[in-house]
């Protein structure tokens, strides 16, 4: 799949960000050698490959991957911010993010 300088401006404003004229030039050809590696891959034989559910332990044995979904009282809001580094007002406190 070819790979056009409108796809990466097109591509770059649904991600919100501002890339030159230069960077535009400079990475269609890069996502378009990407695109077609990863296409490679729809070549391959799978048929004979099994789904992978859940991870497997050393031993190769397969784990549980899901519990229950069963209502469990919460921690409560004292128990939750016991170890709050600077609890405030029955909350946590954080670092101001925005100026």
């Amino acid at each position: 799949m070819n790979i056009t300088e409108s796809d990466i401006e097109k591509i770059a404003q649904l991600a919100h960000l501002e890339i030159t004229d230069e960077e535009r030039k400079m990475f269609a050809p890069q996502i378009s050698e990407i695109v077609t590696y990863v296409e490679q891959l729809n070549a391959i034989d799978t048929s004979v490959v099994e789904p992978a559910l859940g991870g497997l332990t050393p031993e190769g044995e397969r784990t549980e991957s899901s519990r229950r979904d069963e209502i469990q009282p919460s921690l409560g809001q004292k128990v939750a911010l016991e170890q709050a580094p600077d609890p405030a007002s029955g909350h946590f406190r954080v670092p101001k993010v925005l100026g």
